[in-house]
Order: structure tokens, then C-alpha cells, then sequence
């Protein structure tokens, strides 16, 4: 037989679901690369038994790779035209630069947002753009630290080409850093991606380039903190 819904009010409602919705709303959830880096220390300190410093060291471990796996939920703008912050961080450079040459789009300089990610903030990535992923290539590179302007030609990346419903070409390339040695990416060249989804991530502080088409006018400055999904970066004529 059919649970009928609990009435408003009730101690249900009102109790333990009400604890359960304020905690979902209030710790994130994982992103599922942070998985194995969780569970392997809570492991280690189960089993533990009475070495209370190696339980600690654990609790401790999976603790912190909890916060920096974490992936909360963010709600993009709704205005037409706009593109997002794909990362949370810190603004490094906002200036024009030829993009990847591995992807072949020429030598012209671009507009370019670059975004650094200390092993504080969130370290998903999320679609600056609605559109269909045209390029997706990976480059082997260096490991110097990504706050560095040279970081983005010479260090290991991964570029995605996205092309919005008017035609516009939208850039986002992940920057391997000091301490990153791993970058994620799951987008596949055809996906057709909507603006905020998380399409990958880099794990330990690291980079996120945006290029944008020529004309483009920036609505960020240097030194300015961003929302992943959320901050507007530009807006596309």
C-alpha cells in the first residue's frame, strides 16, 4: 500500500528530516574522483584498533581529502549570452594570448581569463558556456607552479573547444600546477554540455584558462575571487 505524504508540521518533517535537509544543504557532497581518497584512510583508521594516533591520522586524512574533493552545487545566471567562471579561485591574469597551439585555432591573441586554484578551493570544473565540445586534447607538459604566466604554454594541460548555438568558440584549458599531477576530464568531442555543468577536475592547485573570441569584453579584474559557475567572466556579443 502507497505511504501517504507526512503533513506538514509533523514530527517527521519537522525533526530528523529537518536535521538530514540542513546537513545535505550545508556539507557538499563528493565528487566520486574523491572516493578512493576518502575511503583508503577511513579504512586505515577502522582498522586502527588502539593505535589512537594512526585512527586520528585516518579521520584526519579523509577529512581533508573530503573538503578538497568536495563538488557543492552552484546555480548559473540565466541572461543570454554569458560566460561563467569555469573554476573557484583567484584571479591571475586578464589580458590576450594566442591559444593552445595543439589546437590548431592560429596564432591570433584572445581574450584570456586566467583563474588559479590553491589546494583550498573547490577543484571541479565547470562549463563557462552552453554548447557542443568540439576539440578535447591533452598535453604533456611541465609541472611549474601555476600561478606563473608561463604556466599556461609550457605546463601539462588538457584544452576543450566548446562552440555555443550562435557560433561562438569558447576555450577552457586545464593547467597541471606545482602540486597537480592529475587532470580529469570527461567531456568527450559531440557532448553537447549546458552552462555550469562539471565536466572535470584537476587534483592538487593548479589553473584554469579561458579564451574567449575577439571583442569580447571582460567583466573581471585581477586579484578578484570567483564562484565556479556562477561569476560572470564576459559577456558574448
Amino acid at each position: 500500500m502507497a505511504r501517504r505524504p507526512t503533513p506538514p508540521g509533523t514530527p517527521e518533517t519537522t525533526g530528523v528530516g529537518h536535521v538530514v535537509d540542513l546537513v545535505r544543504s550545508t556539507i557538499p557532497p563528493l565528487h566520486p574522483a574523491g572516493l578512493p581518497f576518502v575511503a583508503v584512510p577511513l579504512a586505515v583508521a577502522v582498522a586502527a584498533g588502539k593505535r589512537r594516533w594512526l585512527r586520528r591520522a585516518g579521520l584526519v586524512t579523509a577529512a581533508a581529502c573530503a573538503g578538497f574533493f568536495r563538488h557543492p552545487n552552484r546555480v548559473p545566471p540565466n541572461r543570454a549570452g554569458v560566460v561563467v567562471a569555469p573554476a573557484d579561485g583567484e584571479i591571475a591574469l586578464v589580458d590576450t594570448a594566442a591559444p593552445p597551439a595543439e589546437l590548431g585555432l592560429g596564432d591570433q591573441p584572445l581574450p584570456r581569463v586566467s583563474i588559479f586554484l590553491s589546494v583550498l578551493d573547490v577543484h571541479v570544473q565547470r562549463t563557462p558556456v552552453s554548447g557542443v565540445v568540439r576539440e578535447v586534447r591533452h598535453q604533456s607538459g611541465q609541472f611549474k607552479s601555476a600561478d606563473l604566466p608561463e604556466a599556461s604554454s609550457v605546463n601539462e594541460r588538457n584544452s576543450m573547444v566548446l562552440e555555443t548555438a550562435k557560433g561562438a568558440t569558447v576555450v577552457v584549458v586545464q593547467i597541471a600546477g606545482l602540486l597537480a599531477r592529475r587532470i580529469v576530464c570527461d567531456a568527450q568531442v559531440g557532448d553537447v554540455l549546458t552552462i555550469g555543468d562539471t565536466y572535470g577536475l584537476i587534483r592538487f592547485g593548479s589553473r584554469v584558462d579561458t579564451y574567449f573570441p575577439v571583442g569580447t569584453e571582460l567583466l573581471v579584474q585581477p586579484g578578484q575571487r570567483t564562484i565556479g559557475g556562477e561569476t560572470v567572466l564576459a559577456q558574448l556579443t
